[in-house]
């Protein structure tokens, strides 16, 4: 997600670990920020609306940690940045500095801290997601060190009845959970050593978020998608399924997780389910699309140099960078 900048600022102290009790804090500097982002690129009137505070604490309990923010003189908050360590794989987002505050080197320190906790996580990619049409951004992580890759293309299918019910990590027991998970680390690491959604897993199930579909191929794990069902935005219904991550041990496997994504979108009330597919993979794109896939929104995938995004030699391995 994009750290948005303009205006002034004396320097803010930091970073401090972030807390649930500050998701109101967050939130609110959060839609100023990315209003003002918006008014910057043309979109007068748009008003960024408050994330649901329970994507905040899945946010906050993901980063594990490398949830961190910065507080002015007043003790408000004066920029945020959450940090994601799935493994070696590291992210950051949502990310932000306060108007008011902007353009005085704050954005800067902000992902430099960031970049710094994943390194030491042990993580052997750092990236992060920006709009791709906001050239102020694309600069000004490029300045950074961070390189433009592929884009990640929201895609959209409706919701549909599957001839079976799909089987869901929820519905197993306790002991059918972990063994469930331990197989979804294995397929993982089979096509990037060291990538863990494990704890995003436990999580979602934790605070009720969503739903882990499992594919399976005979006795053996062929997929898993890692999806959550509350709305994103505060006091909004829900309209869609949104798909976190999706690790297929072969594109052949893709055509049947739609299936039970559609399903499950069905059970859940939501009109659709989004899926955020990135580009490094076009042939999963482009079947989306050929199953009557709807293009929906489109972000640029950055990463650090020294730490760029491994592709799965087969298979896919799509991750979110957002919340």
């Amino acid at each position: 997600m994009a750290v948005a900048r303009t205006g002034r600022a004396a320097r803010p102290a930091g970073p401090f670990p972030a807390r649930p009790e500050d998701i109101a804090a967050l939130n609110q500097v959060f839609s100023d920020a990315f209003t003002e982002r918006y008014r910057r690129d043309g979109m007068v009137g748009v008003r960024v609306p408050f994330l649901n505070p329970m994507i905040w604490r899945y946010a906050i309990e993901d980063a594990a940690g490398g949830a961190l923010l910065w507080r002015d003189e007043r003790d408000d908050v004066a920029a945020f940045n959450v940090a994601h360590a799935s493994g070696k794989e590291g992210w950051m987002g949502p990310l932000a500095v306060r108007p008011d505050l902007q353009d005085a080197g704050l954005g800067k320190s902000v992902v430099t801290a960031a970049a710094d906790w994943l390194e030491r996580a042990g993580c052997t990619t750092i990236g992060l997601e920006t709009m791709p049409r906001t050239m102020d951004n694309i600069g000004f992580y490029s300045a950074l060190g961070y390189e433009p890759g592929k884009l990640t293309i929201t895609v959209t299918l409706d919701a549909a009845p599957a001839a079976r019910a799909p089987q869901l990590l929820g519905r197993l027991s306790p002991r059918g959970q972990d063994d469930a998970i331990a197989e979804c680390l294995a397929l993982t690491q089979s096509l990037i050593p060291g990538w863990d959604f494990s704890r995003e897993l436990r999580l979602t199930e934790d605070l009720a978020l969503g739903e882990t579909v499992l594919l399976r191929e005979g006795e053996e794990l062929a997929g898993f998608a890692l999806c959550h069902s509350i709305p994103l935005v505060e006091g909004r219904p829900l309209e869609e399924l949104r798909v976190l991550k999706m690790v297929l041990a072969s594109d052949a496997a893709l055509p049947a997780m739609v299936v039970a994504l559609r399903e499950v979108a069905r059970r859940r009330h939501a009109r659709r389910v989004a899926m955020r597919a990135q580009t490094e993979y076009l042939g999963a794109y482009r079947a989306l699309l050929d199953a009557g896939g709807r293009v929906r929104w489109t972000d640029l995938r950055m990463a650090r140099a020294d730490r760029l995004e491994p592709r799965a030699a087969r298979g896919l391995v799509w991750s979110n960078w957002e919340i």
